[in-house]
This record gives structure tokens, sequence and C-alpha cells, in this order.
């Protein structure tokens, strides 16, 4: 039976609706099923496009901007940490192919766990990363744990 949360969305989408909607599925799936965000974000994204063209910006220089509207707060994924979680340090419990279903079944809970960070576009770079991956793998373990897979 196909996926029809993964195809819901992608009707009617613009180029940058497209490109965002494909991030989305690979760092941020939970989102990826959420249209309204994603075409607002695409039509700001063409709109700061099309405002550095008119102003005399080179394309080189729109599409930066544009790439810069489209994926601003969605550099860090928090789903992405989980799943290298998962794959660093459960290897041995939960099939590399099978880590990024698992990350997406918990990302409840490691929402909970990071919502006393600040989880920035470059939260990657921090030393609280390394804090938040403890943590995760902590929280990780519990649930293994007690059952839950």
């Amino acid at each position: 039976m196909p996926n029809d949360h993964h195809n819901a969305p992608q009707t009617g989408l613009s180029y940058y609706g497209l490109s965002l909607l494909s991030y989305l599925r690979e760092s941020h799936p939970d989102l990826a099923d959420d249209a309204d965000f994603i075409r607002t974000r695409a039509q700001a994204a063409a709109e700061a496009y099309s405002c550095i063209i008119r102003s005399g910006g080179s394309r080189i220089e729109a599409a930066e901007e544009a790439d810069t509207v489209l994926y601003r707060g969605l550099h860090f994924s928090l789903y992405g940490t989980l799943a290298n979680v998962i794959r660093s340090e459960f290897a041995d419990i939960i099939p590399e192919e099978d880590a990024r279903e698992a990350a997406l079944i918990l990302l409840p809970q490691a929402r909970e766990v990071a919502r006393s960070y600040e989880l920035a576009d470059d939260f990657a770079a921090t030393p609280q990363y390394a804090l938040l991956y403890t943590e995760l793998t902590g929280t990780v373990q519990i649930l293994l744990d007690n059952g839950i897979q």
C-alpha cells in the first residue's frame, strides 16, 4: 500500500517547495506532510530570489538568499542526530536499515529531552551538542531496556 503521507503535499509545488520537501523527508520527516509550512517557505524563498534580482543582484546571490530563507531554522536536525545515536550507539540492537524508522518512532521522546536546549541552526557546532547526544543515548537505552523498540 502506498504511503500517502509522503505524497500528499507534493501536488503543485514549485521548485523551492519540492527542494524543501525533499530536504524535510531526509532531515525532518515529521514536517514533510505540513503542506502549509512548505508552501509558505517556498513562497518566501521565491520572493527573496525575486527581490535580489529586482535590486540588481546576481542569480548566485539571489539563489543563496532564497536558500537562506528556505532552510532557516532547519539546518540542525534532532531527527538526524537521533538516527546517528541509534546507528552509532545501538548498532548491535537496531539494524542499520531500521535506524531511521526507529528514530522517527522515538522522536517524541527525543523532543522532550531536547526541550532544555536551544536548537539553533549551528547547534551541532556548540558544546551543548555533546550533552544532548549523551542524553539521547541514555534515553534510547532506557526505552530499549523497557521494551520499546
